[in-house]
């Protein structure tokens, strides 16, 4: 779980001073003032990037009615104020209208990239940089209650890349109301979960145990919604290899074009591939650690 404050990069320091190894990565920015599920991949698993980060994102947030701010949080300056406070139904009835593929226009303070560096860096140093409208997927916003101070709660279930202060944001044009997030909670990202998350204190104390380990996930445990190909053994070389896999040969059931599939070898996860044409091509390999140790002995 990361942490109220910490920027995901930090996060993804921390966990390659704690484990030694170079290659850690994290899948779904979390903004440095957003808590919650932060998936970290370390070593060969980087190399699923692709297909953890788009996953399904919910997360629990309060939204303050009565101002908007510049970074659309807290944590900013106020820009309009108003006492048109909503009411639950009108409330949730304009969050209908934030459902489906919506156009958004993230803050400057936001954590994109531009020019390799996030929006709320340039924006601390005084700069400006146009930020573009793109279109999001939003499933659903819950508003579950209210909260002290003109507040409500909701929960907000999304695709890849949704900024949720920004629906904040347009919840409070839409009710006539200006607005502002005032806290986030990241409480799932795919396979990962709030329940089996673990904190940064937690995976310390693990870490000077010896036993960071049982924190671990196999690299295929968030793939499972993806189809399974077994490849047969007499294609092992060919696997090894990272050779191109004759179709035919694997499946009476022919895949669709272009859809990832998870490849095993002997029960063994192999890494993802894909079919193009009559073959199955490698999108990402992930040798497996007991097959790297018996080659090198």
């Amino acid at each position: 779980m990361k942490p109220t404050g910490m920027t995901s990069a930090a996060v993804v320091g921390v966990l390659r001073r704690l484990t030694g190894e170079k290659r850690v990565g994290h899948a779904g920015t979390l903004d440095p003032e957003a808590a919650g599920v932060l998936p970290i991949m370390i070593g060969k698993a980087t190399r699923l990037f692709d297909y953890l980060v788009d996953r399904t994102k919910e997360y629990e947030a309060v939204i303050a009615f009565g101002s908007s701010t510049d970074t659309q949080d807290a944590t900013g300056t106020v820009l309009e104020t108003g006492g048109n406070y909503p009411d639950l139904e009108t409330a949730r009835e304009k969050a209908k209208l934030l459902t489906g593929d919506i156009v958004q226009k993230p803050s400057m303070y936001s954590a994109i990239k531009v020019d390799g560096k996030p929006l709320y860096a340039r924006a601390r140093k005084g700069e400006t940089v146009e930020v573009p409208e793109r279109i999001v997927r939003v499933d659903s916003i819950e508003i579950t209650g209210e909260e002290p101070e003109h507040g409500m709660r909701m929960r907000v279930r999304c695709g890849k890349g949704t900024y949720i202060r920004s629906i904040c944001d347009d919840l409070g044009k839409l009710c006539g109301c200006p607005a502002h997030m005032r806290s986030l909670t990241r409480t799932r990202s795919g396979y990962f979960t709030a329940e089996t998350a673990v904190t940064l204190d937690g995976i310390r104390a693990a870490a000077a145990e010896g036993r960071i380990g049982e924190y671990l996930t196999a690299p295929d445990a968030p793939l499972e919604a993806m189809r399974r190909l077994d490849v047969p053994e007499r294609l092992e070389k060919a696997v090894r290899a990272g050779a191109k896999l004759p179709l035919e040969k694997m499946t009476k059931e022919p895949p669709e074009e272009g859809v990832p599939l998870r490849i095993y070898l002997k029960g063994d996860f192999w890494g993802i591939g894909e079919r193009q044409g009559e073959h199955i091509v490698w999108k990402a390999q992930i040798a497996p650690e007991e097959k790297e140790e018996k080659e090198e002995a």
